[in-house]
């Protein structure tokens, strides 16, 4: 058995960021990812970041991660890729096959940063080929740099759906209308400025109804919804296209804080099922913290955010940081994700995390 004193699963922003906090500190840190390369959603960002300057505000998110990739590699981090970890035990270790092979790793804490995946939208015809989540749509365009088809038609307008949209017309494909179920644009009006300045119509109160096609997307049908979210004979409307894009939100990805005994809370702003902990990110089982979207769905910047304070708090309890220097790394980490979660979106994710730390603080 292999062991290490900081264990992180998931190398995108959050873990990436926590390997590097508790690295320059003198932690011994193992960063294992499922993937060929690290960094995850970072590579998929080829729009330039907002905020202020420490949160990389006017910088690409594939610039953010190769800055922060090549810090990992000067803190000398172990990075672990093409590693699927497959259980979590009681003594902090962890089950991994890596290069076809089965190790267990034995750590003293352990850091869960495996992020999130896409909610899906069942209609009749989803199953088609053409019929695909945003995430996939920027690994094959910003990624591998293929066009999934020419035109496409947006379900969602939330951040996501509202940049994705405008990659695709960058890439060169014809975004024929962004579809919202809400009443108003779920996204920054920034994003959906650029659309309509492009001609793209974002139709709120409207959903996909149906896709069409023999073999493949040809045809989606969309309507109308009333302000009691049932549909409105007589408003279908029919798109030629050969892309449906579903942008819809995402589900933290959790199987493995459930299987360590994590206790959970369900808080719909954070997307669903949120394993409860506290102001250093540590869960209500003890030496296991979460960082990034699997402790709740919010931005990038607040994922690196919440890495750096789990790293921080990890140097700190495996004694490498004192107290006082610990609280002044802390207090900087606190302001800045104060300065992220300010303003309409982010004060409700500010309430339901402070709900999520009393409920720790509490057990």
């Amino acid at each position: 058995m292999r062991e290490t004193e900081f264990a992180i699963v998931g190398a995108g922003p959050a873990g990436l960021s926590a390997a590097i906090e508790a690295a320059r500190a003198g932690v011994q840190v193992t960063l294992i990812d499922e993937n060929d390369k690290p960094g995850g959603q970072l590579f998929k960002q080829i729009h330039k970041f907002f905020g202020s300057k420490e949160h990389y505000a006017g910088v690409r998110g594939i610039d953010i991660g190769v800055q922060l990739l090549h810090e990992v590699e000067t803190c000398g981090v172990e990075v672990m890729l093409n590693a699927v970890v497959w259980g979590i035990f009681a003594d902090h270790t962890l089950g991994i096959i890596h290069d076809h092979k089965n190790l267990h790793l034995k750590a003293k804490k352990i850091l869960l940063a495996t992020g999130a995946s896409e909610n899906a939208l069942a209609f009749p015809g989803w199953t088609l080929p053409g019929v695909m989540g945003a995430g996939a749509i920027q690994t094959l365009v910003n990624i591998h740099r293929v066009l999934p088809g020419r035109r496409v038609l947006m379900v969602g307008s939330g951040n996501v759906g509202l940049i994705v949209s405008y990659q695709l017309l960058q890439a060169g494909a014809e975004v024929v209308a962004v579809l919202e179920a809400m009443p108003k644009i779920g996204g920054y009006g920034v994003h959906a400025s650029k659309l309509r300045r492009h001609g793209v119509p974002i139709l709120t109160s409207t959903t996909i109804k149906e896709a069409r096609g023999k073999g493949k997307v040809e045809e989606a049908i969309t309507i109308g919804l009333d302000e009691h979210w049932r549909e409105i004979p007589g408003t279908e409307k029919a798109y030629q296209v050969d892309v449906i894009c579903l942008a819809l939100g995402l589900t933290p990805l959790s199987e493995l804080a459930w299987m360590a005994g994590c206790q959970f809370d369900y808080i719909p702003q954070l997307g669903g099922h949120i394993p409860v902990h506290d102001a250093n990110m540590e869960t209500t089982v003890n030496g296991i913290y979460v960082a990034g979207d699997v402790s709740g769905i919010e931005e990038a910047s607040t994922a690196m955010e919440e890495g750096k304070l789990a790293g921080i708090a990890v140097a700190e309890a495996l004694g490498y940081l004192s107290a006082a220097e610990a609280a002044c790394k802390k207090e900087v980490v606190l302001r800045r994700l104060d300065e992220l979660r300010s303003g309409p979106f982010g004060g409700v994710r500010k309430q339901a995390k402070e709900q999520l730390h009393q409920q720790r603080c509490s057990q």
